[in-house]
């Protein structure tokens, strides 16, 4: 895999998060994020729910730019957590599952995959088989 997310290893992600998706038989909406958080890749399934359109893409842009999964920050960012209200920074950050870094061969991060429009764990399973496709 090349140093920066490239749109082949994007497509690699989303097209394994989208077939988990179908096997799973929940509609969603994938976004993969390079390491600046800028969009590479984005695919809406017929029924996804609209409004997960930007959680989507928030939540790959949380975990590339606090290089934890989105569920990980939710538990720091809880009421008397280290993290307590971070989420309106930056724009708006996600702190509920289905975002998480994508690492290359060294451990660095390169991007993250958001994923929304089923249930947190739904959105969690489809975005962990995205970034599992990369280091596979």
């Amino acid at each position: 895999m090349a140093t920066r997310l490239n749109l082949a290893d994007a497509r690699t992600v989303l097209d394994a998060a989208l077939a988990k998706a179908d096997q799973i038989g929940q509609p969603m909406n994938v976004a993969v994020v390079d390491d600046g958080g800028h969009l590479v890749a984005f695919a809406r399934q017929d029924g996804a729910i609209l409004g997960s359109i930007d959680i989507a893409v928030k939540k790959a842009r949380t975990a590339v730019l606090l290089k934890m999964t989105t569920e990980e920050l939710g538990k720091a960012a809880a009421p008397g957590g280290p993290l307590y209200g971070i989420e309106v920074t930056n724009g708006g950050l996600v702190i509920f599952g289905g975002g998480v870094p994508l690492t290359d061969s060294h451990g660095d991060v390169v991007g993250a995959i958001g994923v929304s429009a089923g249930t947190v764990d739904q959105d969690q399973t489809v975005a962990h088989a995205g970034a599992d496709a990369l280091s596979a």
